[in-house]
């Protein structure tokens, strides 16, 4: 009993830290490769466009903030400037009480995230490769601490880690057209930024390990249907209906209490994050030790036994009554 009310504990305090953890390696990796910490335009050379940018709307939809993925030429690849400059922006905006709902949406026609940039990578050493994935895994978690919502709006593919950057949204919208999947293992790789823990969360266990196992992409509408998604809308011509989708889903976030949105968000987070048997051990023998505490205060000398009256007291109030044993 007590090594379970220590592991939860350490849970407990793990899942208070995490955003700070992420955003002090996040530092410290950026720090480490001689990069600028703050202006994300600076983290690339200055003829180059940004590869992430933000947009804070206004008027009505004040409080709504866009995050922005705009690496044309590579599908929005999750490369070392793709990634140090979303995890800049993500750490800004959990500290910005201004902030009401987050929605992750991309400017390339046709693609949410493709993944990662596997000819960067190919280019690695093994330390830099470490470093990078370190650093990936810390934005899916900054992402998914984020104390504000966040909805991925997914008008295209995503795949591998572009899914995983959704699946760390607390909402998804999608095209009927979209394709996402986590493809790795038909590469010879893992899910290796939390696509293996949060899949299973959202369609079961079972259905997870098939498409991680198979490396399945699947559509809009069975993705909908499986609870990958929440929504599921038919493409327009623009090709942003799943944008607009996800817009109108941060419309009606937007005039709710933020304080209590962000907590009961946090409040769902840890109830997910703790260990189920934890949970389940913790719960029911902090149960058993009330009743048994108040039952004792009750126990008259040779007596150790409820009386089938006094059971049923126990049952509807949680307390025996005064000379309950037999």
């Amino acid at each position: 009993m007590t090594t379970l009310l220590c592991r939860l504990t350490v849970l407990r305090s793990w899942c208070r830290a995490a955003p700070r953890m992420a955003e002090r390696d996040g530092a410290r990796l950026l720090a480490a490769e001689g990069r600028p910490l703050t202006g994300s335009r600076r983290l690339c050379q200055a003829a180059d466009p940004p590869e992430v940018d933000l947009k804070r709307l206004e008027g009505r939809d004040e409080g709504i903030v866009e995050v922005l993925m705009c690496r044309h030429r590579a599908r929005n690849a999750l490369g070392h400037v793709f990634v140090s400059q979303m995890r800049e922006m993500v750490s800004s905006l959990s500290n910005d009480s201004a902030v009401r709902v987050v929605v992750f949406r991309s400017l390339v026609p046709g693609v949410f995230c493709a993944g990662a940039d596997l000819k960067e990578r190919a280019q690695m050493n093994n330390v830099e490769s470490d470093l990078f994935v370190h650093g990936l895994r810390s934005l899916m978690t900054q992402i998914a601490t984020l104390p504000a919502p966040t909805i991925a709006a997914m008008d295209g593919v995503a795949l591998g880690g572009g899914l995983e950057l959704a699946l760390a949204c607390d909402l998804r919208a999608a095209s009927y057209s979209a394709q996402m999947g986590l493809i790795e293992t038909t590469r010879g790789l893992l899910p290796g930024a939390g696509g293996s823990q949060r899949l299973p969360r959202m369609v079961g266990v079972t259905l997870a390990k098939e498409l991680i196992f198979t490396g399945r992409r699947v559509g809009g509408q069975t993705a909908l249907e499986v609870g990958l998604i929440n929504r599921a809308v038919e493409q327009n011509q623009a090709g942003d209906a799943a944008y607009k989708e996800a817009l109108t889903l941060a419309r009606e976030i937007l005039p709710q209490a933020p304080i209590a949105v962000r907590m009961a968000k946090e409040a769902i987070n840890r109830g997910t994050e703790v260990d189920i048997v934890v949970l389940i051990f913790t719960h029911f023998s902090n149960i058993f030790t009330s009743l048994k505490a108040s039952a004792l205060i009750c126990v008259r000398p040779g007596r150790h036994r409820l009386s089938h009256g006094d059971r049923e007291n126990v049952l509807r109030t949680g307390k025996p009554s005064i000379g309950a044993f037999t």
